[in-house]
């Protein structure tokens, strides 16, 4: 396996960095189990993803730690200002949702 330029690098964390201000700030509209049940991931999935990129260069950062630097707020914050309730047919879709992509991501 190559290492990554220094400058891929770069342009790789910009481009998390603009995925995270268009979640984050641009379509705070958009629900994680949407986000999930039509593309495998979401706003939680990506938190804790930057916390298994912190773990594999010994970076000690546990879940809640994650969730609140990829939020910019506690999660409580979050679902407080943003998130609705998830309606039967949204829950259904995303037991579909899940049991697919768990262990693919």
């Amino acid at each position: 396996m190559t290492e990554h330029s220094q400058q891929e690098i770069e342009l790789q964390a910009a481009a998390f960095r603009r995925l995270q201000k268009h979640l984050m700030q641009d379509r705070k509209d958009v629900q994680n189990i949407d986000m999930m049940n039509l593309a495998g991931f979401c706003r939680n999935c990506l938190a804790r993803w930057y916390q298994e990129a912190a773990a594999e260069r010994g970076v000690e950062l546990g879940k809640i730690e994650a969730r609140e630097l990829f939020y910019g707020m506690t999660m409580d914050e979050w679902k407080d200002k943003y998130q609705t309730e998830a309606s039967d047919a949204q829950k259904e879709a995303f037991t579909v949702a899940f049991d697919e992509n768990v262990g693919k991501a």
